[in-house]
């Protein structure tokens, strides 16, 4: 993902990394970035701009600082006046480097942001585009209960009415953590997994049939509750129907695709008399399981293969 169709705040950046502010562009807390890329503009301080994207934020480090130190005050001023001249969203310093006057001067000319940070060029590179690509990643809302069980994040989906909030309540008396009810944020991290939330609106809060909404904290302690978490499960409830086939063994492992990344899922029947908090329990640890290499369906399969080939094998014999 290089171009987003969000955007996050050039301010909000500055916050998060604490960034000293050398020159300040017009509105520069609200210039909007789109684009995780950064770009570290040793050939444009050269002169060469094709393909040079003004979109992106400029990081200068000890590298093209020692470059341009090697320049006359004139021609560091050309170099300058020339990068400086495109709408770039700010230009950041890093290693605690001084900035040339020459930068600052052509900084004030054409308005642009000029921002210095203490940490090491590609380490701060590296947790600027972490940070980016987390806050420009596509997300969206999906209906549904996200728990963490047993570390594994399992997100519940099914009708309205088929019991998923009844079975978070029972989770959370077990000791798991909830993460949202009913609505459910979900976004691409830049390690390609899901991450879930909830709505900032409705965070913390659960709505059960018969007695209305209730403020998990305040009624189970904030070890109930759960900023965010990676989906690893996705568990479709539905009611149960004698005329559906159900799977017995497992073999046949199933997913389903959110924001094109495939989630293990598994499709349980809910009828009176399951004990579907056990239910799930056992299908978050299972699933656990087979993540580590450990899969108990296909094992069973290759113990009665195995079985059935000696067998034939006495028989012919």
């Amino acid at each position: 993902m290089s171009e987003s169709a969000h955007s996050v705040k050039l301010g909000e950046i500055i916050r998060e990394f604490d960034l000293e502010i050398l020159s300040k562009g017009p509105d520069y807390e609200d210039v909007p970035l789109h684009t995780v890329d950064v770009n570290r503009p040793g050939l444009p301080l050269a002169g060469f701009f094709e393909h040079f994207d003004t979109k992106r934020l400029l990081l200068i480090g000890l590298t093209e600082t020692t470059y341009v130190a090697g320049m006359t005050p004139e021609r560091r001023r050309e170099s300058f006046d020339r990068l400086l001249a495109y709408p770039v969203p700010a230009l950041i310093i890093t290693r605690g480097l001084e900035a040339f006057p020459e930068c600052l001067e052509m900084a004030e000319k054409y308005g642009r942001t000029v921002l210095r940070t203490q940490a090491h060029t590609s380490a701060f590179m590296s947790a600027l585009i972490g940070s980016l690509f987390n806050r420009l990643a596509p997300c969206i809302t999906r209906s549904g209960v996200m728990m963490e069980i047993y570390g594994e994040g399992v997100l519940f989906q099914g009708e309205s009415g088929v019991g998923k909030s009844e079975v978070a309540i029972e989770l959370i008396k077990r000791g798991h953590r909830l993460i949202a009810d009913d609505a459910v944020e979900i976004k691409e991290t830049n390690s390609g997994t899901l991450e879930a939330t909830a709505p900032e609106l409705i965070r913390r809060y659960m709505e059960l049939r018969g007695i209305g909404v209730i403020d998990v904290s305040h009624l189970f302690g904030m070890g109930a509750i759960k900023m965010k978490q990676q989906i690893d499960l996705v568990i479709k409830l539905e009611p149960w129907d004698d005329n559906a086939v159900y799977d017995r063994l497992g073999l046949e492992g199933a997913f389903t695709e959110i924001l094109g990344v495939k989630i293990p899922a598994v499709t349980i029947p809910v009828k009176p008399g399951r004990n579907l908090a056990s239910i799930v329990e056992v299908a978050a640890m299972n699933n656990r399981h087979r993540k580590m290499g450990h899969n108990a369906a296909q094992e069973l399969a290759e113990r009665m293969d195995r079985h059935f080939e000696k067998l034939m094998k006495e028989a012919e014999g």
